[in-house]
């Protein structure tokens, strides 16, 4: 994996969490910046497939193809937000593409 360097500016509240967060974490600033940045975007693809999802824009398949989980994650994270996206040709497509 190609690694190139970002640099950028933070406030010092937010440098002294990050310092809280190395300690507790028992990694050097690089390791936790970037553990920092996978898992959140891990939880921002999840967030913007539940949105694609919600808005009729993908099917079941696709939102956890999206979100880079199972189909069973998917469908509880679905749960544990409250998410409505359930009609007659979501279930129809999702079953099309399950077969």
């Amino acid at each position: 994996m190609t690694e190139i360097p970002i640099t950028t500016r933070i406030p010092k509240e937010l440098e002294k969490e990050l310092q809280r967060y190395m300690k507790a974490e028992h990694l050097e600033r690089s390791g936790a910046i970037r553990k920092l940045m996978f898992e959140s975007l891990k939880e921002w693809r999840v967030m913007y497939a539940l949105g694609l999802l919600e808005n009729g824009k993908v099917t079941l398949l696709k939102a956890a193809e999206i979100a880079g989980i199972d189909i069973w994650e998917i469908t509880a994270k679905i749960k544990e937000k409250k998410i409505r996206w359930v009609s007659d040709e979501a279930i129809e497509q999702d079953l099309v593409e399950f077969r």
